[in-house]
């Protein structure tokens, strides 16, 4: 059975006394929880402070982003043995603004999660169309293509012991958010178009959904068989809110 994760985005948000604030109160909010797999992604500064404050709780530490290359001349880069020598376990990649902003394409996005897997790392790879993709009935063509930069450099196999999450464009920091039927759409063709090489992998992958998940539409997406918790922006800058979040998918795991 796929165990969910709910992870959280903190993106560029943070102070030295907000980290010490926020993950006291997510401690104290997620003590008891169990059933869901739970990860936070503060920005890269405050990876060090955040691991210490982790130590000993059931809270993992990711990261936002990654470069593809281990050393050398490459100012301002951080890279996977880095994030790993530092305790993050999930690196998230391909986001929607890594792309636009970075210019990032799915070659280069796909070598990123090469990277990551060989130094042991566990790859959140995000996927999805933006708005005037979906008007125009190509979200499977997107998710496809963005998928096929991994599948066709790697293979299917690659996607154990990973992570897919599947964010509209649309749908990311605007208050807009995919139906649950429309999200389950879209997950059950990613698993799909995966089994196609590996039916095994296809089945354990996590796929989560993310693209203003919150307390008041978590619990009905987690219901849909195919979505494995959620990649969390604004509502996990909120100890009480992201908790709703987490066991919303430890209840749906359990029902």
């Amino acid at each position: 059975m796929r165990h969910p994760l709910v992870m959280g985005n903190w993106k560029l948000n943070g102070s030295t006394h907000m980290v010490i604030e926020l993950i006291a109160d997510l401690r104290k909010e997620l003590s008891t929880v169990t059933g869901c797999n739970v990860a936070i992604a503060p920005p890269e500064l405050y990876l060090d402070q955040a691991n210490h404050q982790l130590a000993g709780g059931r809270i993992a530490l990711g990261a936002q982003n990654v470069d593809v290359n281990l050393s050398g001349a490459y100012t301002g880069e951080t890279s996977a043995t880095m994030l790993k020598d530092i305790g993050a376990k999930y690196i998230i990649i391909g986001h929607s603004e890594r792309r636009t902003y970075h210019k990032e394409s799915d070659a280069f996005i796909a070598k990123k999660f090469g990277v990551l897997k060989e130094a042991g790392l566990i790859p959140v790879l995000c996927i999805g169309e933006t708005e005037a993709e979906n008007e125009a009935g190509e979200t499977e063509a997107v998710v496809a293509r963005q998928l096929d930069a991994v599948l066709s450099t790697l293979d299917a196999t690659a996607f154990n012991d990973a992570v897919i999450a599947y964010e509209p464009v649309w749908a990311i920091s605007t208050g807009k958010s995919a139906t649950p039927a429309q999200a389950q759409a879209v997950h059950k063709f990613i698993r799909d178009h995966i089994a196609k090489q590996d039916k095994v992998v296809a089945k354990q992958v996590i796929i989560q959904y993310g693209g203003s998940v919150n307390t008041a539409n978590a619990a009905e997406l987690f219901t849909q068989p195919d979505i494995d918790g959620a990649l969390v922006g604004g509502a996990s800058l909120k100890a009480d809110a992201f908790a709703v979040i987490v066991k919303a998918a430890a209840e749906a795991k359990r029902a």
